[in-house]
């Protein structure tokens, strides 16, 4: 039986996830709820296997063991501690971690 982890979702990443709500309900509500499920739904999938995704490339810096998943043009950018997966941010991929 594959270890299970909770999965949380910090208070900057939630403000990420309300950037990306307002840059694509500008054009499309729908849309936009559409992508955060799916968002979300990635997400929450590192609950089994969260170390299946790579290091990010600043983690050179940074020696926290970030790592990524990657959907569409957005990084999830997480850490594991323990039992728990925490989400970081979520950012558009063009963009380096700040």
């Amino acid at each position: 039986m594959r270890k299970r982890y909770r999965v949380e979702i910090t208070d900057s990443a939630e403000k990420d996830l309300a950037q990306i709500w307002d840059y694509i309900s500008a054009d499309s509500p729908n849309n936009a709820i559409l992508f955060l499920e799916q968002i979300e739904r990635r997400a929450f999938s590192l609950e089994i296997l969260p170390e299946r995704h790579q290091l990010i490339a600043e983690d050179v810096f940074l020696h926290g063991k970030y790592r990524q998943l990657v959907y569409k043009d957005y990084r999830i950018i997480y850490r594991i501690q323990e039992e728990i997966v925490y989400i970081m941010r979520i950012i558009h991929s063009a963009k380096l971690l700040d």
